[in-house]
């Protein structure tokens, strides 16, 4: 029997829940077992959807769980916290659009038969995505360190920019005066990074982008290096404590901290429709050449 988790915001709208109900009792006809984070369960019974009509094995909000295939319902940030939620085990995530723009959701929740016959005939396929991490004796113990998008070190304040002194595998790379400085895989070359001039990049290539928020310089450009590379940043200021986001998750660390960033050693696997690659997102979710 399928084992299928799934994973949702409380806030969805009431058309959403209706269409996310349908979805429950279609997997649930076609012989699997759900195993639902307590959001979008709490989100479902309050509305008043009766979980008798599903074949529901658990509901929890652990991360302890086994399943085969995860289904995130939501948008973009529902993505990112439900891969938080699948950490290390590389269960395969279908990501389904209930909100806006859905950049890392390749389905739609109003087509949610289409979305189900393309699972049980095999239409689809699997697509690793890197992970960045970061390490360093400041980080709180039992915090999830690893993003999808981005690793982002920010200045604690409005008032004065911080120092970040870079090192690649070991060799100086170079001081970064700015309002802050992150590190984006392909994944999230299409989030925060391209916000700050960042370039975009197919989610199976083997890099990571460092960008510099505000930079005080005209010289300091985004640049783009290879997965395999471990950066070292040590980080100055006039504050006493700088912010660092993982994937838009902070918490405060001193100055004079000294950050590791490198590729985790796990991914997070997206299944995407057989017919959709890297162009067809690119036209369809950020209008590419329109």
């Amino acid at each position: 029997m399928l084992t299928v988790a799934v994973y949702g915001s409380r806030r969805q709208q009431p058309q959403a829940l209706q269409l996310i109900d349908n979805l429950l009792r279609e997997l649930s006809a076609r012989g699997c077992q759900l195993v639902l984070h307590s959001k979008i369960f709490t989100s479902l019974t309050q509305g008043g959807f009766d979980p008798g009509l599903w074949n529901l094995y658990a509901v929890t909000d652990s991360d302890r769980f086994a399943a085969q295939l995860v289904i995130s319902i939501g948008g973009d940030g529902t993505f990112l916290r439900t891969a938080r939620w699948v950490g290390d085990k590389e269960i395969p995530v279908v990501g389904v659009n209930s909100g806006h723009l859905g950049y890392l959701t390749a389905f739609d929740i109003t087509d949610t038969t289409g979305l189900l016959d393309m699972l049980f005939s095999a239409r689809f396929y699997v697509e690793a995505r890197s992970v960045v991490e970061v390490t360093g004796e400041h980080v709180p113990a039992g915090v999830w360190n690893c993003a999808l998008n981005e690793i982002a070190i920010l200045k604690h304040d409005s008032s004065s920019m911080i120092t970040v002194d870079a090192s690649i595998d070991g060799h100086h790379l170079a001081c970064y005066k700015a309002d802050g400085l992150l590190v984006a895989t392909p994944t999230g070359s299409t989030g925060y990074s391209l916000s700050v001039g960042g370039p975009v990049i197919q989610p199976s290539a083997p890099n990571f982008v460092i960008s510099p928020i505000a930079a005080h310089s005209l010289s300091m450009r985004p640049l783009v290096i290879t997965d395999n590379s471990e950066l070292t940043f040590t980080v100055g200021g006039r504050s006493e404590t700088c912010f660092v986001s993982v994937d838009g998750n902070s918490f405060s660390v001193p100055v004079g901290s000294v950050m590791n960033i490198r590729k985790a050693a796990h991914c997070v696997k997206v299944v995407m429709p057989s017919d959709h690659g890297f162009a067809t997102t690119l036209r369809e979710k950020l209008l590419w050449g329109v």
